[in-house]
């Protein structure tokens, strides 16, 4: 059997401690759950459980996907479209869990007036050098080739929503071949 709690002078929350309790109703079970200060913690930290997508198109929301992993999923070519920039400050990050084959994968802004601004670091295979790709004033998309431009498995793409127009972008790649810049400006 299950714990009976029991309330007395509700306050409001002013800190969490680790050891707290908190009760949730699962409505697709009917029952109450409960989690403690750490498990609601990690939970938060993480913006829960990954998602994974084997589609070859994936428009990207604030509800789905802020805070969360996108584990890329598919050899075929995915297009990636992200929310359009606000300044929410939410955070995008995509994880190739499928090297891509094909034609080029891409992570693209929603509409022409959004641009990225960052870079994608690229570990190069025949050395120990690594090297940087500067996003361009026209920058608005992420191709993945699955060779020089990066989109191997265990490739990171990190986006956050800084302003309006803006998108933040932090990348992490193992290319093979002859590294590329990964930045093309193809919405328009």
């Amino acid at each position: 059997m299950g714990s009976i709690y029991t309330f007395h002078n509700e306050a409001d929350i002013d800190a969490i401690a680790d050891g707290d309790c908190f009760l949730v109703f699962d409505t697709s079970s009917g029952r109450t759950k409960s989690a403690t200060g750490t498990d609601l913690k990690v939970f938060a930290g993480s913006g829960g459980a990954a998602v994974s997508t084997t589609a070859t198109t994936l428009s990207v929301t604030q509800t789905q996907h802020a805070g969360r992993v996108v584990r890329i999923a598919t050899t075929a070519p995915i297009v990636v479209t992200l929310p359009a920039s606000s300044g929410s400050g939410d955070t995008y990050t995509f994880f190739m869990a499928v090297a891509a084959t094909a034609t080029e994968s891409t992570i693209k802004v929603a509409n022409a007036s959004d641009v990225m601004k960052g870079v994608v670091w690229a570990a190069t295979t025949t050395s120990d050098n690594a090297e940087s790709f500067i996003t361009t004033a026209t920058s608005d998309s992420i191709e993945m080739n699955g060779t020089t431009k990066g989109g191997v498995i265990g490739d990171l793409y990190i986006l956050r929503d800084i302003s309006t127009g803006v998108w933040s972008v932090q990348g992490f790649t193992a290319p093979t071949g002859t590294e590329a810049t990964p930045f093309d400006a193809t919405v328009s």
